[in-house]
C-alpha cells in the first residue's frame, strides 16, 4: 500500500521549493520523558545534598546483591528498583549518549505504538535488561543505573520495522512499514548487518573496550537482555499488523 507524501511547497510565483526535514521532530511522549530524565539528573546534581543523593541511589538503583537476602527480611526497594535504576544516571556524560540513542530510535517506536504502551514496554524492557545482568553478577554489590537497557530494546524493536525493503530508513515514515516477521527479519540484510555491529559493540566492550572505566564499569549484559526483549517480542506492544 502507498503512503501518502508531504506535499512540495509551491511559492507565490509557483516555483516549486525544497521543503527539509526538521532536524528535531520528536513525538510529546518521548520528548517529556527526556525532559523528565534531565530533571531527575540535574536535581541529583545541583540540589540534593550528598547524603540525601546516596539515599535516592540506595532505594532506587539496582543492585544484585539485593536478591540473595531473603525478600521477607527486607522492604519492598526489590519490587521497584528493576524499573526505577533506569530513571537514574552516573554522569551528564552517561545521561546524553542516551539521550542521544534514545531520539534516534526511541522515535520511530514511539510514534508507531504511543505513550500509554511506551510506559509498558520501558518497565519491561529494562526489567529483563537488568534480570540478564543479574545472572551474570548474582550477589555483586555493583550498583547498576542508567537507561541504556531499555535504549537497547528500543534498539532490538526498531529493527523490527525502520528497515525498507531497500535498506534504506526515512526518519518521518519509518513507524508506518509493515513489521517484518522473524523469518523476514533474520533473512534481512540491513538488520543483519546492524544486529551484527550491535553485538559486536557490545561484546567489545565486555572486553574492556569503548569503556573508560573497563568492562566492569558498563551493564553490558543489560544491553543484550533489552535488545533481546525489544527484537523478540516487540510484537506484543506493536498495533500494526
Amino acid at each position: 500500500m502507498e503512503q501518502d507524501q508531504p506535499a512540495t511547497p509551491v511559492d507565490g510565483e509557483g516555483t516549486v521549493t525544497r521543503s527539509r526535514e526538521p532536524a528535531f521532530n520528536l513525538p510529546q511522549g518521548l520528548t517529556f520523558v527526556l525532559l523528565f530524565l534531565v530533571a531527575i539528573h540535574a536535581t541529583r546534581t545541583y540540589v540534593l545534598p550528598e547524603t540525601l543523593d546516596q539515599e535516592v541511589i540506595l532505594n532506587f538503583a539496582f543492585l544484585p546483591a539485593r536478591y540473595t537476602i531473603p525478600l521477607g527480611e527486607q522492604g519492598l526497594v526489590w519490587l521497584w528498583t528493576p524499573v526505577t535504576y533506569s530513571f537514574l544516571h552516573g554522569s551528564w556524560e552517561h545521561l546524553i549518549f542516551n539521550i542521544f540513542w534514545m531520539v534516534a530510535f526511541g522515535a520511530p517506536v514511539v510514534r508507531r505504538i504511543g505513550v500509554a504502551r511506551l510506559a509498558v514496554f520501558w518497565c519491561l524492557s529494562a526489567a529483563a535488561a537488568v534480570a540478564l545482568h543479574v545472572v551474570f553478577h548474582w550477589g555483586e554489590m555493583a550498583v547498576v543505573v542508567g537507561a541504556s537497557g531499555v535504549v537497547s530494546g528500543l534498539m532490538g524493536a526498531a529493527a523490527r520495522f525502520v528497515f525498507s525493503p531497500s535498506g534504506r530508513i526515512s526518519r518521518q515514515f519509518a513507524h508506518l512499514n509493515r513489521r517484518l516477521s522473524l523469518a523476514e527479519t533474520l533473512t534481512n540484510r540491513s538488520v543483519l548487518v546492524f544486529t551484527g555491529i550491535w553485538f559486536l559493540t557490545n561484546s567489545l566492550i565486555g572486553l574492556g573496550l569503548f569503556s573508560m572505566g573497563g568492562a566492569g564499569s558498563v551493564a553490558w549484559e543489560a544491553h543484550i537482555g533489552g535488545f533481546l526483549f525489544g527484537f523478540f517480542l516487540f510484537g506484543w506492544f506493536d498495533p500494526r499488523d
